[in-house]
C-alpha cells in the first residue's frame, strides 16, 4: 500500500514489506538501505545526523521545521555526518539563525546523505512504533525515476543491525588527545588548561560533546580505538577509564571489549564510566546480558528516574538495545530506569566506583540535569587518589 504520491516525486521510501512513501528529495542523489527509526526531539538535528551511535540507520524526525536553523561546524558530533539519511515532514526552509553558516540541503548534499521531505511522518512512526523497526531503502532522483522491485528487495535484503559490529567502522583509526571544554558564551569553546586527572576514553563512537564534558570536569582525556586492549589502556595510567557511546549491536562489539573491560576490573580498582554502548559494555563484562527492542529510545525529552535518589532527569536517548534489568548478577546494582517503558538506563556496581548510564548526559536536554555524572566521575578519581 502506498502513500498518496506529490507531483513528480523525486524520492522514495520503500519498506521491506513493500509499502511505499514518495515525496521530495534533497541532500545526495543514489540510495542507501538502513534500518529505520524516529528521533521526537525538537532541536538538534545536526548532532543526531552527526552521532555517530546513528550509524546503520535512516532517521525520521518527528519535528517538521528541520533545517529552520542551518547548519554550522561547531555543532557536529563527528567529522561527517553517520546516519545513512533523513525522513522529514516538509521541505527545508531557508535557515533563519546567527550561527548558520550553510542550509542544511547544501550540508547534505556536500556530506553525500540523502533526505525526503513532504512525508507523512506521524504515519511512518506509527508504523515504526507498532511494528519495530523496519529495513529500508531510500532513494533521490531528480528525474523521479525508480526502480520500486528492486528497492524493496534491497530492503528486505538488509542483515539489521543484531549481529553488527559497526564500532570499528565509526572509532578512531589511532589515538589522540582532546582538552576542549564545553561551549559557554560568549567565548564559544575553550580548552582546559590545568586538568586534575588522566581519563582513557574508549571510543566506541564518541561525540564530541561528551569529549568536552569530561575536559569540563577537569579531565586530560587520551581517546583510543574501540579495539584497544587493557594493556594498552593501562599503559596510559590512567586514573579512570571511560566507556563511550556508539552504535550496532552490544553483544557483537562485546567480543572484544567485553574482554577488555574485564581485565581493568580485575587488575585494578580504578574508577570507569560508561555511556549508551559503554553502559552497555559494561553490563555484559559484569555478566549482564542486552536485549533488542523494539523500536528503540530516541528523543531529547526521555524521562529517567533515579532509583536511588528518587530524582527526575529529562535526557537525550539513542539507542535500539537495553540492559536486560533482570539479568544484572548479585553486587550490580540497577540505578536508573526510564519512565516510558520501565527499561533499565542505569548500573553500578555496589562496592566500587563502576557505574554507566544508557542516556546521554552531554545532550544537555535538561540542560542541566545529568551533568553530574560527570562530576561524580572526576570525584570518583580524587576520591581514589587521595586513598592511595
Amino acid at each position: 500500500m502506498a502513500q498518496n504520491a506529490p507531483s513528480k516525486p523525486t524520492a522514495c521510501l520503500a519498506l521491506a514489506d513493500g509499502t511505499l512513501f514518495y515525496g521530495m528529495g534533497f541532500g545526495a542523489t543514489g540510495h542507501t538501505v538502513a534500518e529505520l527509526c524516529f528521533n521526537t526531539a525538537m532541536t538538534g538535528y545536526q548532532e543526531i545526523m552527526t552521532d555517530p551511535s546513528y550509524a546503520g540507520q535512516i532517521v525520521t524526525f518527528t519535528f517538521p521545521h528541520i533545517g529552520n536553523v542551518g547548519v554550522n561546524p561547531e555543532d557536529d558530533e563527528t567529522g561527517d555526518p553517520v546516519a545513512a539519511g533523513m525522513v522529514v515532514k516538509w521541505d527545508p526552509t531557508e535557515p533563519s539563525n546567527w550561527r548558520s553558516v550553510e542550509e542544511l540541503k547544501t550540508w547534505l548534499e556536500r556530506r553525500g546523505r540523502i533526505a525526503i521531505g513532504g512525508v507523512d511522518t506521524r504515519r511512518l512512526t506509527r508504523a515504526i512504533r507498532q511494528q519495530g523497526a523496519p529495513h529500508v531503502a531510500l532513494a533521490h532522483d531528480p528525474e523521479g525515476n525508480f526502480d520500486i522491485e528492486a528497492l524493496v528487495a534491497a530492503a528486505r535484503d538488509f542483515a539489521g543491525l543484531e549481529g553488527m559490529d559497526l564500532a570499528k567502522e565509526v572509532t578512531c583509526a589511532q589515538s589522540y588527545r582532546w582538552d576542549e571544554m564545553r561551549w559557554a558564551w560568549p567565548d564559544g569553546y575553550t580548552r582546559q588548561e590545568a586538568p586534575a586527572h588522566k581519563v582513557v576514553a574508549v571510543d566506541f563512537g564518541a561525540k564530541r560533546n561528551i569529549l568536552r564534558c569530561l575536559a569540563s570536569a577537569g579531565c586530560d582525556v587520551t581517546v583510543l580505538p574501540a579495539t584497544a586492549t587493557a594493556a594498552e589502556v593501562l599503559a596510559h595510567n590512567p586514573d579512570g577509564v571511560f566507556l563511550s557511546n556508539g552504535p550496532g549491536d552490544p553483544a557483537a562489539t562485546g567480543e572484544y571489549a567485553v574482554p577488555m573491560i574485564k581485565e581493568v576490573l580485575d587488575t585494578t580498582d580504578l574508577p570507569v564510566f560508561g555511556i549508551c554502548l559503554g553502559h552497555q559494555m559494561l553490563a555484559l563484562a559484569l555478566g549482564g546480558q542486552t536485549v533488542k527492542m523494539n523500536h528503540g529510545h530516541h528523543g531529547a525529552n526521555h524521562p529517567v528516574k533515579d532509583m536511588e535518589t528518587g530524582k527526575v532527569e529529562i535526557t537525550s536517548m539513542n539507542h535500539g538495545f537495553a540492559v536486560d534489568a533482570q539479568s544484572l548478577p548479585e553486587g550490580v546494582v540497577e540505578t536508573h530506569r526510564s519512565l516510558f517503558d520501565g527499561s533499565n538506563c542505569g548500573i553500578r556496581m555496589s562496592d566500587r566506583p563502576v557505574y554507566s548510564v544508557q542516556y546521554h548526559p552531554e545532550a544537555s536536554p535538561g540542560p542541566q540535569d545529568s551533568f553530574y555524572l560527570f562530576e561524580r566521575f572526576a570525584d570518583a578519581m580524587a576520591n581514589q587518589k587521595a586513598q592511595a
